[in-house]
Order: structure tokens, then sequence, then C-alpha cells
């Protein structure tokens, strides 16, 4: 007896939303990684992969740092009471010291708090890895896709001159 294949992939360790534009446009620093405050079909919709973070920012309101803009869509196989807000605001859990660092470091020196990945960790609990980003100039991002033009030319050559 053949079991059907599963139509969608669960996630249940792992990535389930990332921002890969977020290393092109900002320099990184330091990275913290932060608890994710959801409600239950907002978890299933991320297990199934559907989060969109590429738009979204984290910041300081009331004391505790919050997520915007982070799209996580309705849980479509959910009841009709289950339903949320998609871009609602969501709270991250931090320690009050990683808060105070966090808030200190957007007064004083002008960092973007930015979510690089939403990811489910051995737990299974969601966190956000949050990167402390300063914003780069155009002649920056020139350099950058100059260089991994040339690395990938590189390895080109490598390759095919050890196949000889």
């Amino acid at each position: 007896m053949a079991v059907a294949p599963r139509k969608k992939s669960i996630i249940s360790i792992g990535t389930a939303a990332q921002n890969r534009r977020a290393r092109y446009d900002y320099k990184i620093g330091q990275t913290f990684e932060a608890g994710l405050v959801l409600h239950g079909p907002e978890v299933k919709s991320l297990r199934l992969g559907r989060a969109s973070i590429a738009e979204a920012w984290a910041g300081e309101r009331d004391g505790e740092m919050w997520l915007f803009g982070c799209h996580i869509p309705e849980y479509q196989a959910g009841s009709f009471m289950a339903k949320f807000d998609p871009v609602r605001p969501k709270k991250l859990l931090l320690h009050k010291k990683e808060i105070r660092s966090l808030t200190g470091a957007v007064t004083r020196e002008g960092v973007t708090l930015v979510p690089m990945e939403i990811l489910f960790n051995e737990k299974g609990r969601a966190k956000v890895v949050i990167g402390m980003a300063v914003g780069k100039k155009m002649h920056d991002k020139r350099a950058d896709v100059a260089k991994r033009d040339w690395q990938r030319d590189k390895a080109r050559v490598m390759r095919n001159k050890g196949g000889e």
C-alpha cells in the first residue's frame, strides 16, 4: 500500500523566511536571535514557509521591541474564527539588556534593525534573527557585485584548469 506524498513541505526545523536583499542593501554588524510572539494560525502559515520579511524592520515601542511590516498570510485551512491581520506588529522576546543595547545603538549610531531570517529552532520555537545594519551607498553595492563576479569567474577558471 503506497502512501500519498505530501503536497506542501512543512518546516519543523530550519529557515521559514529569509531576507536575501538585507546583505546587499546593508552592512550587517552584530546579530541577535529573538523569540517571536505569534498566534496559532500564524505559526501554521509560517511552517508552510509563506512569510515575507523583505519589507520588515524592528523597532522599540513602550520599552518593548516589535517587528513591523512582516507579512504572514492567513492560514487557508484554518477556521473562519481564527482570522488575523497578516501585517500586524509582532512582539519580539528579548532580554532587557539586549533591548537597551539595541535601542541605544539605534539612537546613538543611527543603525537600522533588519530581520535577516525567521527560523524554527530544535524545540520548534519560532525565532527571528535581527541584524544591526547600516545602509550601503551605491558604490559599495557595485564593489560587492564586482567582487562576487570575480570570485565566481576565478572559481570557474580554477575548475576548468584543474580538469585539463
